[in-house]
This record gives structure tokens, sequence and C-alpha cells, in this order.
């Protein structure tokens, strides 16, 4: 256990030092942030995923900040902050590149407070500005792991909720009852198994049974909400286990239908993908990027084949891609609604491999300088691992980065002549005089 400093009411209080948490390590624009507030008579504390983080022995990248001043107060306290948000009113305040986000202290609703507070009939939180104090912030965040603020001015961690033992015993719990939680936010099921995967956190099993339980009210959670913490999921270097733990608790039917079709037709759809999950995993290891339409033109891949197959219409042809790939966008958004700068790149790496397939002398200098030959190129040797095209294709496009000039001259020269590589057409027909 922890040593602790003092005790305020039901609250625990511990040295940031105690815990091991590098007060530096706080970003410019989070500390500026709690300074100002201090500064000018409110509370201003680090809060969340932040301090979890740092008493897990991560380096957090985003930083939240929790106050006792309302929006309107907050706001011209700097010189680039806007207030956003109909459901959680929030403050997003810029520094240089970094962008931090400010709330105001919640309570729970009061008889008073239905203007400020509306639930839908399954009890979905639709708007929640009903402000309060410290600790009553602290009883509606929904797990005690994420109910810990840090006071980086006074280098303390403030505790009401017991998440620091929690934390220590890598224990999951969930604040207040479940089936009302649950209900407010169905997304908490999806972080719990984030933290499951993520951190190795032990769900105990009555929680688990009621995770089950709610399964139905992801009907009533924003398809666009569901996008970024589904992706979320996938990018912090545990993503084959977040598949598992998806697969484990029945959720990978309701996030991915038409996935989750194609994988009881064909168990090589299921290796793809996690073939594809062990690469990103070990991208994020090495500290290289991962973009979200990777990853939804892996989950998807399988459906897009079988909606080209089932449609003679679709087989062939520029157009036959697009219309596809809308097709199964249409039918993946009432669950996740993939936003129009992600669609367009998976249409993109998708519409690539049959250029890359082909390997046309003219196109081949273009293809390589695409901007998106990289992910094109790594979607093709995923391909090639499952079987789906023989390797010598991608070998050939493996080889011909590493050549200079010369090389990838000779290299194109070499390729094979095809009478007509032209997608979709019949031979070319001879002009008549």
């Amino acid at each position: 256990m922890s040593e602790k400093i003092s005790q305020v009411v039901d609250a625990q209080r511990y040295s940031a030092d105690t815990l091991e948490i590098d007060i530096s390590d706080v970003s410019e624009g989070a500390m500026l942030v709690c300074e100002t507030l201090q500064n000018n008579g409110y509370d201003g504390y680090l809060v969340g995923g932040c301090v979890r983080d740092w008493m897990l022995g991560l380096h957090p990248k985003d930083f939240d900040v929790a106050t006792n001043a309302t929006p309107e107060q907050i706001r011209p306290l700097f010189k680039r902050a806007r207030i956003i948000g109909r459901r959680f009113k929030l403050v997003h305040v810029h520094h240089k590149r970094e962008m931090i986000e400010v709330a105001t202290y919640r309570a729970a609703p009061g008889d008073k407070a239905s203007q400020h507070h509306k639930q839908s009939e399954s009890g979905r939180v639709l708007r929640d500005n009903v402000y309060g104090s410290l600790s009553e912030d602290a009883c509606r965040r929904d797990f005690t792991i994420n109910s810990l603020y840090l006071d980086p001015v006074a280098k303390q961690v403030i505790d009401y909720q017991g998440g620091v033992d929690d934390l220590q015993n890598r224990r999951l719990k969930l604040i207040g009852d479940p089936d009302t939680r649950f209900a407010e936010d169905p997304v908490r099921m999806l972080r719990a198994l984030r933290f499951k995967a993520k951190l190795g956190f032990v769900i105990p099993d009555d929680l688990e049974a009621l995770i089950e339980k709610h399964h139905d009210h992801f009907r009533d959670v924003s398809n666009a909400r569901l996008f970024d913490e589904t992706f979320k999921l996938f990018h912090h270097a545990h993503a084959v286990e977040s598949w598992h733990t998806l697969c484990e608790h029945a959720f990978l039917p309701m996030l991915f239908p038409l996935t989750e079709d194609e994988i009881e037709r064909d168990e090589i759809v299921e290796d793809f993908i996690l073939r594809a999950l062990e690469n990103t995993d070990r991208r994020v290891a090495q500290g290289k990027p991962v973009i979200p339409a990777f990853f939804f033109a892996v989950i998807l891949w399988h459906a897009y084949l079988a909606e080209r197959n089932k449609n003679p219409d679709l087989s062939s042809g520029r157009e036959g891609v697009y219309r596809a790939a809308e097709n199964v966008f249409r039918a993946q958004y009432p669950v996740i609604a993939i936003p129009k700068r992600v669609s367009s790149v998976i249409i993109e790496i998708w519409d690539m491999q049959w250029h890359l397939e082909m390997r046309r002398v003219k196109s081949i200098d273009g293809l390589l300088e695409n901007r998106r030959f990289r992910a094109a190129y790594d979607f093709l040797l995923l391909r090639q691992k499952i079987g789906e095209i023989d390797s010598e294709i991608p070998d050939w496009w493996t080889r011909i980065q590493d050549e200079d000039d010369s090389g990838k001259r000779e290299m194109v020269q070499a390729l094979p002549r095809p009478k007509d590589q032209r997608r979709g057409r019949g031979p070319r027909r001879k002009k008549v005089n």
C-alpha cells in the first residue's frame, strides 16, 4: 500500500513521488491549463487515463483536466479556447500543437436538474451538464482506476474511490450500480474489455455477466462514437488480445456483422485479420504510426470481395470497386459509421491491389510514388501470407523498392507483356477502314 499523507473527508491523498509519478512528464500545455485555473481561484487537476497510465509505468500522450469552473468561466482565461458539445459541454484549450480537454465537475442529476440532464427510455445519458463538487465528480466516473485526480502544482493524487488500491491490485471495478451505469453509457462495456486486453486487468465474474446481459444497449450508441471507441481497442500494442477479448464476449457480431459472416464461411478470414493485428502490435511497439483506414480495410476486405463476387456488375472496373465498397460501408453504417476521410483511403488501398497484381508497365512509377503505396503494399503482403495471391508478385514489389533507377528499369522491362491488361475489358478491336 502506498503512503497516505493526509485524509480530507472520504478522500485519500497521496504524494505523487510516493506513487512514482514524475511531474516533469506533464505536458507544457496541461501544466499551463492547471496553473492558470488555480491562479484564478479555481481547481485544476489532471484526471483519468493519464494518472492511471503514470501509475502503471506508462507514458500518457493525452491530458484531460477537471475543474470547478464552468465552461463559460474557463473560456476567457485562455487565448485559444472554445466550448464544444451538447451531450457533455467541454472546453478545448489549444496550446501550440496541444489540445487539452477541460471538463467541469459533474454531479448526479437531481429532481431540479431536468433541463441540464436528459436520458433516453433505455437509460442512456443524452445530456449531462449538471455541475457539482470534486467528490461528486469522482462518483460519476466510470471505473475506480479512472477516478484519480492529480494536482500537478501541489504534486498530490486525490482518490475518492479506492482507485489506487485497485490499480496496484490490477482490479477493474465499476463505480455505482452496473445496471444503471451500463445503461447510461453502453460504451463503458467496451472500455472494460479494452482495459482487460490492454492492461491485463481482472474483470470480476459478476461484472462480466452484466456485460453479457447489456449487449442490446449498443443499439442506442452513436455509430460515429463507436468508430472512435472501436479503433481505440486496436492501436495500443494489444490489438491481438483485443480481438480475442471481443470474440470471447460475443461483441464481434455486434460490431462487425459482415466480418462475422465471412469468418463463419471461411476460417482463413480470421487468420488474415490476426496476421494484420500482429503487424499492428509490432508497429506500435516500434513507435510507428497506425492508421484507422488500414485496420478497417483489413476487417472488411472479405466482405468487400464477397460483394463483388455475388454481383457480376461489380466484378470489374473502377466503378465496380467504388460501388462494391459503398455497399459494404452502407451495410456497416448502422453499427459503425466510417468517416469519408477514412473510407476514401480504404477504397484506395483496395483499388490498388489490382494495379499491384497486374504490374502494368506504364503504371509502375506512379504506383511507387503514390502516397498510399506503402499501405497497399503491406496489404498485399498480408494477402500473400494467407495464400490469396502468389508470392512472386509481392516479392517483385519488395525487390523493386531497393533498386536504383537503372535497376528499376531493368525489372520493369523484364515483365511479361500480356496482350491486354486493361481491367474489365475484352480484347482490343481492330479498326475497320
